[in-house]
């Protein structure tokens, strides 16, 4: 009698610690980087695609970057630098982050030196811009840093569930591997790569 009863606490347990965790998708063009002062984890050959976040505000981190197709044989890469977003994750709803894709490098450029995303509930039709964190900002409201949880009803402290990479089975796929590797080349690498993949 008491096996049943202890298998059933702990099934209720660890629901309760997934019911308590978001989700936040992010298109191949987005990478995210950090959350607050946590660096997300993430494997080696392992781009994150999902993050898992308790409700509450946050910062992320995010880079964008993308590929765009010049001439028949000529790529070029488009990257920002390093921004942040404040987030706002309430309990029972999952995310996605949505942009507006250039549909060539020119603009691609432009929206790359002040990138524009938005946050969609999976259950809503309408996106939420979210507003950029200037550096200035950053550095005068440290404390926002940290993830906070919305006012409302008492909570009982609960461990924060480490960021990392929901990928299925564990191991990178060959496109995540690729992916990787092409986020760690420099330019003249990429270039000598794709002329060395469209001979």
């Amino acid at each position: 009698m008491l096996k049943p009863i202890l298998i059933g606490s702990a099934v209720a347990l660890l629901l309760s610690f997934s019911a308590n965790a978001e989700n936040i998708h992010f298109p191949e063009e987005f990478v995210p980087l950090q959350v607050g002062d946590r660096m997300l984890e993430s494997s080696l050959f392992s781009r994150i695609d999902d993050v898992e976040l308790a409700p509450g505000t946050y910062q992320l981190k995010l880079k964008y970057t993308d590929l765009y197709e010049d001439d028949y044989d000529t790529h070029e890469v488009v990257e920002s630098e390093p921004f942040w977003v404040n987030v706002t994750i309430e309990a029972g709803k999952d995310y996605t982050l949505v942009f507006n894709r250039a549909e060539n490098a020119v603009s691609a450029k432009v929206f790359a030196e002040a990138p524009q995303v938005s946050l969609k509930a999976k259950s809503s039709a309408v996106a939420k811009p979210l507003s950029v964190v200037s550096n200035t900002q950053l550095a005068s409201n440290k404390p926002a840093m940290q993830n906070t949880v919305p006012a409302g009803p008492s909570r009982p402290s609960q461990p924060i569930k480490p960021i990392a990479p929901i990928n299925g089975k564990g191991m990178p796929s060959a496109p995540q591997m690729l992916d990787f590797w092409w986020q760690q080349a420099t330019t003249s690498e990429r270039k000598a790569f794709l002329e060395k993949v469209t001979k």
